[in-house]
């Protein structure tokens, strides 16, 4: 064996850099260093196992290098996606060596990778000139690939045609293009042509990109002839055909034949894991997605972030907070806490697991913030009663050059609503004006909303009125206002207006508004015959809330027997705010006997609400039940069930301010109960001298 066949040798078996540098000073010993294939192969091998450097320092150092050692050079490039280095070398190729076949879709893969139109048509026009090359199969495909990249779909449709005999990877590369591109009708209908088309073999790889396309277009039926295919032609068993089909059936809410095809298969990597339990985790299986979550782990797989994210989706569709802070910390162990899609599936699932700090601290954390993540975290301190912190968070939005779509105005103005900030409102309209956002039906429906709940019912008309196609959540919304205010007859104005307007159909929470309305301002009457034609005329079926408003209004006049022979006809079960409104009747006209009944069902609805039991307390205490009395306050006791207190804010200077009955918090309550003692006194004047003049 000569020394040159013993290089090749020991040059195939070589794995490391050591090794290689040995064999690089062997090569220039024999005197084979500037041949052409040697230096090919220590290029390869430098850049697999040393640095791109050396590799190209090496390159550099050949005398005559050849067609074969460029090409070496830029497939090494490439294939680290070092593309700017593969077109630059290509360039200083192009003036001063010939090209062949397999130099050109080297440098269309780099322009693709860096979508660069304009360098990969210059590129085209090149291979055109030559019919050697133009004509060739792998520089097609390399063609359609690099201006699906780069969104060219009409291009590739004119490069396929010039193509009489298309073969398997140019048909998959067209149909793999269209489906990357969103266009999934259009690879379904490639790959229909394909099927048709004799003597082209249909493989593996066309087929998972027809099941993705199928996919993306939630088409079941085209997905389950693929399957079908696939069994009479042995593929089944392919991993990578059998995650495609995973991922049809998980999107398409097939979850029986997802769960099936799972436990058919032989191999599973964190593909098929991650498939199966996003499939439990987005329809309705949460418990089933964690389940299999931790039978994945116990087999030492371990996650990616795309199975993290689905397995805390889970956690918050369950709201098992337990099991999203173990997730975690296996994200934090494995360095995918700090990753950008991760971190926004903490936030969410601690939001909805009512744990607003631990998702503040995540967010806070963060070393990358994208919109997404800003919205959730918006949705979710709005959602948790941290209004003051949402509206901190959209300011912080803005600051980071993330702009806010139509959800997260309609929640941050929810926001001002809680606070009842006029000025926020009044400066969220603007921006509302300015981000172009002013003619969307929700965003307007809650600038009406939160007019009225700072006390600006000019201004939410005001909105009303500037709104021209007015909607059912528009119309709605303005009744609700006139709701709040306590303006009844105005609201049934409005509805009146409303059922005339031929567009618009009133809706159950059309009823609601009005229905809420009417109590607000005590027209019993009013509100009993709006319930009937809801119920009759609109065939509109009722809710809890409807319910306890009807039950609210015969309270009002003291009709307790009707309310609860109102409630024993419901065919529902009834829920706490219904008992709550007949509890509350029933302290205003002190029915003990009733309140009682009420009481007991509110405790079996809800026994951590103190509200229940304080109202009943008090409905004893008016009868002189002191026995009774002291048997709820030991309970409440007992139980350590705490009263929420209500709470008063205020604005001073840009700054909210909240208080409690009795706070003594506030850096200035010294001088605020002074004041308070002072007003108080001018109030005790004031009647006295109102009472000796009269």
């Amino acid at each position: 064996m000569s020394s040159g066949e013993k290089l090749i040798k020991l040059l195939e078996a070589c794995r490391n850099g050591r090794c290689l540098i040995q064999l690089h000073s062997a090569t220039i010993k024999t005197g084979l260093a500037d041949d052409t294939f040697f230096a090919g192969k220590l290029i390869d091998l430098y850049a697999k196992f040393s640095s791109y450097q050396i590799a190209r320092n090496l390159f550099d150092e050949i005398p005559h290098r050849a067609v074969s050692v460029y090409n070496r050079m830029l497939k090494c490039y490439c294939r680290d996606k070092r593309y700017r280095e593969t077109l630059s070398l290509f360039s200083r190729m192009f003036l001063s060596e010939k090209t062949d076949l397999y130099t050109i879709p080297i440098a269309l893969k780099a322009c693709a990778g860096l979508k660069a139109l304009a360098f990969g048509k210059v590129i085209h026009g090149f291979s055109k000139k030559s019919d050697r090359i133009g004509r060739n199969l792998f520089v097609g495909s390399a063609l359609v690939e690099m201006y699906s990249k780069c969104g060219e779909m009409d291009e590739v449709v004119r490069v396929f045609e010039e193509y009489s005999e298309p073969d398997t990877v140019l048909w998959t590369t067209v149909i793999t293009g269209f489906e990357q591109s969103g266009r999934s009708v259009e690879a379904l209908e490639f790959f229909a042509r394909m099927a048709l088309t004799k003597g082209v073999v249909i493989d593996p790889v066309t087929l998972v990109s027809v099941l993705s396309a199928c996919a993306q277009l939630l088409n079941l039926k085209a997905g389950r002839s693929v399957h079908g295919y696939m069994v009479r032609v042995g593929w089944e068993s392919g991993l990578s055909l059998s995650n495609a089909l995973l991922s049809l059936y998980g999107k398409t809410g097939s979850v029986d034949a997802a769960q099936k095809l799972f436990e058919r298969m032989e191999e599973k990597d964190v593909i098929s894991w991650g498939s199966m339990i996003a499939c439990h985790a987005h329809h309705g299986g949460a418990e089933e997605a964690l389940c299999l979550f931790n039978e994945m782990v116990a087999r030492g797989i371990e996650p990616n972030a795309v199975v993290l994210i689905s397995a805390l989706q889970a956690c918050e569709a369950k709201c098992s907070l337990d099991e999203g802070k173990r997730i975690h910390k296996l994200a934090a162990r494995n360095g995918l806490d700090t990753d950008i899609l991760v971190s926004t599936a903490l936030i969410d699932m601690y939001m909805s697991c009512c744990s607003p700090d631990e998702a503040i601290e995540v967010f806070e954390r963060m070393p990358e913030k994208d919109a997404v993540c800003f919205s959730v975290m918006l949705h979710g301190c709005a959602q948790n009663e941290r209004a003051c912190e949402s509206i901190g968070v959209l300011r912080d939005m803005l600051a980071n050059d993330c702009q806010p779509d139509a959800f997260d105005m309609v929640k941050i103005l929810t926001a001002c609503s809680e606070l009842g900030v006029l000025q926020q409102t009044s400066c969220i309209h603007g921006f509302v004006i300015r981000c172009g956002l002013g003619d969307n039906s929700f965003v307007g429906a809650s600038l009406i909303e939160s007019y009225a709940k700072c006390g600006s019912l000019d201004g939410a008309f005001a909105i009303f009125r500037q709104i021209k196609d007015r909607d059912v959540v528009t119309w709605s919304s303005m009744l609700s206002a006139y709701g709040f205010h306590g303006k009844g007859w105005e609201a049934l104005d409005l509805f009146e207006q409303m059922i005339k307007n031929a567009a618009v159909r009133p809706n159950d929470v059309s009823f609601l508004s009005v229905l809420s309305a009417c109590s607000h301002a005590g027209l019993v009457n009013e509100g009993i015959y709006m319930f009937n034609m809801m119920v009759k005329d609109y065939k509109l079926t009722p809710n809890s809330k409807h319910y306890g408003i009807v039950v609210d209004l015969l309270g009002r006049i003291g009709e307790l027997e009707k309310a609860m022979g109102f409630i024993n006809r419901m065919p529902d079960s009834v829920d706490a705010n219904i008992w709550g409104a007949l509890l509350g009747a029933c302290r205003i006209y002190q029915n003990t006997e009733i309140a009682e009944t009420a009481a007991k069902k509110l405790v079996e609805l809800d026994a951590s609400h103190a509200g229940h039991y304080v109202l009943l307390s008090n409905i004893y205490a008016v009868d002189k039940k002191w026995v009774n009395v002291a048997e709820v306050r030991k309970l409440v006791k007992e139980k350590q069930l705490k009263k929420i207190s209500g709470k008063s804010m205020i604005e001073i200077r840009d700054e909210i301010c909240t208080f409690i009955a009795n706070d003594r918090y506030h850096q200035d309550s010294n001088q605020m109960y002074d004041l308070l003692s002072i007003l108080h006194g001018m109030m005790k004047d004031e009647f006295a001298v109102c009472c000796v003049c009269g």
